[in-house]
């Protein structure tokens, strides 16, 4: 049972982790290592954590809606990997072994951290040279065959872990030459809900999720996706990036050791 005290904390971590999943993505690095804090163990915290961060891909949706506008039939091809994705790396999760998972846990947050950290180099080298585009033109029409098979694989790694999935997307709509930033927030934001509702519902009816700290960081996290979204055009990206990747790092060698 746990005081209300660290529930209130936790509603805060979740809220700036839905801020970051917003502006920058890699809001799991924040909550999983704050739920394991706790003396969660780090099956029922990746799980709980799923859970609870889903509900702030709504409101991060919402806030990026004009963005997503003309990209009907894109979002919708893109719904289909992400779901199917997220399915299977939701039930490889559910069927791992909580010793198993444990000793991989240091390796996916670290993983996730470098994701983070080579992520601004890898858009810059990818756009390098690229002629320009229109991301209207281009999300207008389904998604080509080759996204649709990244995201799938995307969607696996996102419903088992899950931190780093919005780094891996929007490295996916870069390389395909999309440069609007918004619209690749929206689009990456609407796969992730997708890959994270169906892994959400599988856990929701395992016996993983700690509902308390769950429904408790949901709140947070709606909060934070829909303020951080309105408000990502404002804030300093380099800062949340320098504060995940410290936490990420710290958090990966303090889980290793």
């Amino acid at each position: 049972m746990h005081s209300p005290l660290k529930l209130l904390s936790v509603v805060l971590i979740s809220a700036i982790a839905g801020v970051v999943n917003a502006i920058a993505g890699g809001g799991t690095l924040l909550t999983f290592p704050a739920l394991i804090g706790l003396g969660i163990p780090p099956l029922v915290a990746n799980a709980t954590s799923t859970v609870a961060i889903w509900p702030g891909t709504l409101g991060s949706i919402w806030g990026y809606r004009s963005e997503l506008s003309g990209a009907g039939r894109w979002a919708a091809g893109f719904a289909v990997p992400s779901l199917l994705g997220g399915a299977l790396g939701a039930a490889l999760l559910l069927r791992t072994p909580a010793a198993r998972f444990n000793a991989l846990v240091p390796f996916l947050v670290l993983g996730a951290t470098a994701l983070f950290i080579i992520r601004g180099p890898l858009m810059r080298w990818m756009r390098r040279g690229a002629p320009a585009t229109d991301d209207l033109e281009l999300t207008s029409h389904l998604p080509p065959a080759g996204v649709l098979g990244a995201q799938f694989v995307v969607g696996v790694y996102g419903g088992y872990f899950g931190a780093g999935i919005g780094i891996l997307m929007l490295a996916v709509l870069g390389f395909i030459g999309l440069s609007n930033i918004h619209r690749m927030n929206g689009l990456k934001n609407w796969g992730g809900l997708c890959m994270n509702a169906v892994a959400a519902v599988m856990f929701a009816f395992s016996a993983l999720v700690n509902w308390p700290v769950a429904l408790s960081m949901a709140v947070g996290s709606v909060a934070g996706g829909y303020f951080g979204s309105r408000g990502a055009q404002h804030v300093p990206q380099r800062v949340v990036r320098a504060a995940v990747i410290v936490i990420g790092l710290a958090s990966g060698v303090w889980l290793f050791f």
